[in-house]
């Protein structure tokens, strides 16, 4: 047996995520796309696994997947065959060969999505699928406070609008910004995230940036007493990296 391990790009734009249940639009997600390719490619049930689930819209700049099979193809070839014919917002930049107990999702140590914040007065219409818009912009400084009592390990279950009773304790590794004259750049890393979890705390950083809420409101949100920010525009949300 084979295990094969895929680095991947995609435009989450017109997919409900990496991957769905199979009665709720399954065959609308990126992985699903994937798994039918390989399925006729090699004549199995090829089962894939991702090292991050992005949610609907979001995109990613290096995906991490990796599947077992009994092919003999090289991973140079389904590298071709994948390009080849997957959508022209889905593509393969590495395929390699990995140890057998190699799992994407469950080695991966964490993951880091980038939110990009475009602050221009007007919005360049060549980047706004990939970017939000606000302006005037956000005072960096009054967010890098509230991202102080976010970081670290806490229970999240109030920054996912799915309902959990547990499992949703969670290790925030680090929160980054960077500014330049039209774009806010936030990078969050974290062992791992629940369902929207990027988008709500960047929303709820931005919302402290617009002086909606103040920093320590971070506290009361993970006590109960007050409710996270609105989640951040899918579309400028993206993976940026799988630390494995």
């Amino acid at each position: 047996m084979q295990n094969i391990r895929l680095t991947l790009q995609y435009d989450g734009t017109r997919y409900l995520g990496w991957s769905r249940p199979e009665k709720n639009g399954q065959h609308k997600s990126v992985s699903y796309k994937i798994t039918e390719i390989l399925k006729k490619l090699t004549g199995e049930d090829i089962v894939l696994f991702g090292g991050a689930k992005t949610d609907p819209g979001v995109h990613a700049l290096a995906q991490t997947a990796s599947f077992r099979t009994a092919s003999g193809h090289s991973p140079g070839h389904f590298r071709t065959v994948l390009n080849e014919y997957l959508p022209r917002d889905i593509a393969i930049l590495a395929a390699v060969s990995m140890p057998e107990r190699f799992r994407a999702d469950l080695n991966a140590v964490s993951r880091t999505y980038e939110c990009r914040i475009c602050t221009a007065p007007v919005y360049d219409i060549f980047t706004a699928g990939y970017q939000t818009h606000i302006f005037p912009a956000p005072d960096v400084e009054a967010m890098k406070q509230a991202a102080d009592f976010l970081t670290g390990k806490h229970d999240f279950r109030a920054f996912t609008p799915v309902k959990k009773k547990k499992g949703t304790v969670r290790n925030l590794c680090a929160i980054s910004f960077r500014q330049t004259k039209e774009l806010l750049t936030i990078r969050i890393t974290a062992d791992d995230f629940l369902c929207q979890m990027p988008a709500v705390i960047a929303g709820t950083l931005l919302e402290t940036g617009r002086g909606l809420r103040a920093p320590e409101s971070i506290q009361d949100i993970f006590t109960g007493t007050e409710k996270a920010g609105a989640p951040l525009d899918a579309k400028g949300l993206l993976l940026q990296d799988i630390q494995y």
